[in-house]
């Protein structure tokens, strides 16, 4: 029986590995042709480029990603891994023909004739691969996400060292055999961590969060704000083009205010991100790093408010060790936390959004199991709204507080800048009332 499980796994990956392989040679092929009978294809190439030296053996590395893309699906250790690597290798496709297509651009530099062995790989290589194919570059595109694979799929450091090598001198190459300009690589890189975004490890994947309550003013401001980034770098061009990457990370978060809620931002377990998430929204933390610093100026990063019970700022190194926090409760989706070895349980809520009733029952219970090991934490982006909504409900679920106003009455006593939305009182009282409701009850409903 398992003899036949795995042969017909095998059997499995061999489909799919022809299934894509002609996906993907048809519609690159198509999308040369196409665009080789376009008047409207320009270049888009930076001066200093024009120093940007021809090694013909970097084609060996370039090449040799074939073998790795044919290699990693037959490596996969099972269907669901499978599963995802194969979606992001198609989804890796999709959408870098969909940009050859809609901006097209070609490749400037004339390229010399190459002889012997490696000018034969040369020869080979252009019998198929037009120079019309740029950016974003599907060459790192997939490197990005076969470097995931392989990184995973690798387990000593030695083998692991070696992979980021062998990858690096992949990315290297594309530039070094004349067949990409730089604009390709970063845009290359951006969508390659999309497509991993877009499928994570944990098969979860955003489009499949149906449930979360749209958030239109916050979606709108971001997407405003991505068109301003956007039509910015199109302006200036140049190094404004970088606001390109600023761009992608509003507009991904637009999305998640309108779609994805809080899991859109992928933040794990632990309180980290991986590094493809980090790199997508990399503008966007940056800013409300510096945000929550700037607005928390002049407080202090935690304060205490009841029995072992902190309220602050996301959590950092220093405030963990001054404080001595043994345990995290963390409310943000949007920043990580510093490295830390306690307990920790994450809430994940968007900025600017109230909890639900079903989170301030997860927190308030959280909260109220770690204080009795303990100083906790309970924190956010800035310790004001969403983590002392839950030090309220848990100052109401452990009967510390009579009602939602003297809660909020306590937590300020400790907290001063604290703010609650009149709607994220309703969502207080209307918790309450149940946990009440409940407890006459024998259970909460």
């Amino acid at each position: 029986m398992q003899k036949q499980k795995f042969g017909a796994l095998i059997y499995y990956k061999f489909a799919l590995l022809a299934g894509l392989s002609i996906f993907f040679f048809t519609s690159y092929n198509l999308t040369n042709w196409y665009t080789a009978n376009r008047s409207d294809v320009g270049s888009l190439v930076f001066s200093w480029e024009s120093s940007t030296p021809l090694w013909a053996w970097t084609i060996v590395p370039y090449w040799s990603i074939d073998f790795m893309y044919g290699l990693a699906i037959l490596l996969a250790s099972s269907k669901q891994s499978l599963k995802i690597l194969c979606l992001r290798l198609f989804s890796a496709q999709i959408i870098c023909i969909t940009c050859f297509l809609i901006f097209p651009l070609k490749f400037s530099f004339e390229r010399p004739h190459l002889d012997g062995f490696l000018g034969l790989w040369f020869d080979v290589l252009m019998g198929f691969d037009k120079p019309f194919n740029q950016a974003p570059s599907l060459h790192i595109t997939l490197l990005v996400i076969l470097w995931q694979f392989y990184k995973s799929y690798l387990q000593s450091k030695f083998t692991q060292l070696l992979l980021h090598a062998w990858c690096l001198l992949i990315a290297l190459s594309v530039l070094t055999t004349w067949q990409h300009h730089f604009f390709d690589v970063p845009t290359g890189l951006w969508a390659g961590c999309f497509c991993i975004w877009l499928w994570p490890e944990n098969g979860i994947a955003p489009l499949k969060n149906k449930s979360y309550p749209k958030q239109y003013t916050w979606s709108s401001i971001y997407f405003l704000l991505f068109l301003l980034s956007l039509s910015l770098a199109i302006y200036i061009g140049g190094v404004g083009l970088w606001l390109l990457w600023v761009a992608g990370a509003f507009g991904l978060v637009s999305a998640n205010y309108l779609l994805f809620g809080a899991t859109g931002f992928q933040k794990q377990a632990n309180g980290h991100f991986t590094l493809a998430v980090a790199i997508l929204y990399l503008p966007y933390f940056v800013i409300m790093w510096l945000n929550s610093r700037l607005w928390t100026l002049k407080n202090k990063p935690a304060d205490f408010i009841l029995d072992n019970v902190y309220l602050g700022r996301i959590a950092s190194q220093n405030t963990l060790q001054t404080q001595r926090i043994v345990s995290i409760v963390d409310l943000c989706a949007e920043l990580p936390i510093g490295q830390f070895n306690g307990y920790y349980s994450l809430i994940p809520v968007l900025d600017m959004t109230p909890l639900s009733i079903e989170q301030c029952q997860r927190a308030a219970e959280k909260i109220d199991q770690f204080q009795k090991q303990g100083s906790v934490l309970v924190c956010c982006a800035l310790g004001y709204s969403r983590s002392a909504t839950a030090v309220i409900a848990w100052l109401l679920l452990t009967k510390r507080a009579t009602n939602v106003e003297e809660a909020i009455i306590k937590v300020k006593a400790g907290r001063s800048s604290v703010v609650i939305s009149s709607k994220q009182q309703t969502v207080l009282i209307n918790w309450f009332n149940r946990i009440q409701k409940g407890s006459c009850s024998g259970q909460f409903e």
